[in-house]
């Protein structure tokens, strides 16, 4: 006679579920954050500060989204 085992993975509840969207959300929240801040931070510096790290106003939100989310 044989033995079939079938093991299932325990789902999450609603409780895990709720706990890791409120982590996605606040990851979201900080990650928009720091992005909103190096636009206010680059954006108050003068064309010449900008012009000593090799970064003009035009390519500001890009280097602000690559700060933020990465490249």
């Amino acid at each position: 006679m044989a033995y079939v085992n079938s093991t299932r993975f325990a789902r999450k509840g609603l409780l895990d579920r709720l706990a890791d969207l409120k982590a996605v959300a606040l990851t979201a929240i900080h990650t928009r954050r720091v992005y909103a801040r190096t636009v206010a931070e680059l954006n108050a510096l003068t064309d010449r500060e900008l012009s000593d790290l090799g970064i003009s106003r035009l390519s500001i939100a890009q280097v602000a989204r690559e700060a933020a989310y990465g490249k």
